[in-house]
């Protein structure tokens, strides 16, 4: 929670040197982009255009698209992608058990999207099921504004289990204008004016070689950003009150626990805050897979989720698409990174009955009530007071009755949406800018489609 690993502090680094002089911190994030552009963004103090613009594909007709390598698209209630037959074999070696073993595979490549945004930053999505002896690969590749395209980068190596290989970004990725950090693909030098002016997105399936197992993806694809450079965002107007009935879990409680997984529970903020949304939907793992933690332990949902969005690589639970590809291995539940504009934005998702879970970084007087300071700390956002407050429940909190908070509107729009920030140094360094995890039925209600559409996740219908 208060320590970043090593990856996500370079990255933080990084991104704050890189957006030194992009566009004056003055600049106002976002307006929507043209009908069923995903484009996101709402229009707080003068815009100057679309700044995040998400395009996923899950349907069955999206399914069906794009070029196939011996994969092929499911109909069905819930339609998917899967491995039909093996374009090929190739070994793998698994650099965090040392095995090497062989695998069949087949591959999709998206379309190529052009965003409303031509982006500095791009955060890839996937929601899977990955039976025993399967795994799945996402790589994106873009096209930079002068027409030449980045290499295909791996944005992750994925199962839900850890039988056949350990799910792990991959660390070194760089063409020298651009570089995958742990699950961010960023533009190294964004003040030059370079872009993303469109990407695609390729996914390889894997199996055991002779076997019909497949793993299925219901849902794939990316969120793109031009990352508004500043230390300020402009003030929202407080909408109506509401709060959710979230669960209260603290990642306190956890302290010491599994150290294996990124030092145990004082770390594992973002997991104990996908467990607070999975239940929230109604879903909870099985006591089956509950055997392994230890009984005298409380809350051992908490402890699952740890070792269930663990990146190997990264060295830690906080892997931004490991955490939606574990919430949506529950039934019928889809999840999401992306990146919203405004407390607004989190207001029209709260009144369709959507939490969200934000990732933030501050110092200690920079948010009053929290107690601490962060280099970087994901919180569920649960409602909003008649006064426009955040009510959230923070798991940095000693215990599961003291997790509930409200914080200040002002400071915590502040501390979500900027990009840049003053560490308690004096350095520069990076803000998250509305870095969030959205969790919601696979299949919404109409208000809640209609909340994902207002805030550019989803295509208006």
């Amino acid at each position: 929670m208060t320590a970043p690993t090593p990856r996500r502090a370079l990255l933080a680094a990084a991104l704050a040197a890189a957006t030194a002089a992009t566009v004056p911190a003055t600049t106002a994030q976002a307006v929507p982009g043209p009908a069923g552009s995903g484009g996101s963004g709402s229009t707080a103090g003068g815009a100057t255009g679309p700044t995040v613009d998400n395009r996923f594909w899950y349907t069955y007709g999206h399914w069906r698209a794009g070029t196939h390598r011996g994969t092929a698209a499911l109909a069905g209630a819930r339609p998917a992608l899967t491995l039909s037959t093996a374009a090929g074999r190739t070994p793998y070696a698994d650099p965090h058990t040392g095995r090497t073993a062989t695998w069949e595979y087949a591959t999709w490549t998206s379309p190529v999207h052009r965003p409303a945004v031509p982006a500095t930053e791009a955060i890839v999505s996937w929601n899977a099921r990955t039976p025993a002896g399967t795994w799945i690969q996402a790589e994106l590749r873009g096209t930079y504004s002068d027409g030449t395209t980045t290499p295909w980068y791996v944005m992750g190596r994925w199962a839900s289990g850890e039988e056949d290989i350990r799910r792990t970004s991959v660390n070194g990725q760089t063409d020298g204008r651009s570089t995958v950090w742990t699950d961010t693909l960023a533009l190294d030098h964004p003040a030059t004016g370079l872009r993303l002016r469109d990407w695609r997105l390729r996914l390889t399936l894997y199996r055991r070689p002779g076997t019909r197992t497949s793993p299925q993806v219901w849902l794939a694809g990316a969120m793109v950003s031009d990352v508004p450079s500043r230390f300020t965002v402009p003030a929202s107007t407080p909408g109506t009150a509401r709060e959710l009935a979230v669960p209260r879990y603290s990642q306190e409680v956890h302290a010491g626990r599994y150290p294996q997984y990124d030092n145990g529970g004082e770390a594992w903020c973002s997991p104990t805050s996908s467990q607070m949304i999975i239940e929230y939907w109604g879903r909870r793992p099985s006591t089956q897979s509950l055997a392994w933690v230890d009984g005298s332990y409380s809350d051992p949902q908490v402890c699952h989720a740890a070792r269930s969005t663990y990146d190997w690589a990264y060295r830690g639970c906080g892997n931004w698409p490991f955490n939606p590809a574990y919430a949506a291995t529950y039934p019928d539940l889809a999840g999401v990174v992306t990146r919203l504009t405004s407390l607004t934005d989190l207001e029209t998702l709260i009144g369709a009955g959507i939490p969200a879970i934000t990732s933030q970084s501050f110092r200690k007087e920079e948010l009053t009530g929290a107690g601490y300071g962060t280099a970087g700390h994901l919180m569920t956002v649960i409602g909003f007071t008649a006064a426009g407050d955040v009510v959230a429940n923070d798991p940095n909190s000693p215990s599961n009755q003291a997790v509930r908070r409200v914080y200040r509107r002002r400071e915590f729009e502040n501390v979500w949406l900027r990009s840049k920030r003053y560490d308690a140094t004096g350095k520069v360094v990076s803000g998250t800018a509305g870095v969030c995890y959205l969790y919601a039925p696979a299949r919404p209600s109409a208000a809640q489609l209609a909340a994902l559409a207002a805030v550019g996740v989803l295509d208006p219908v």
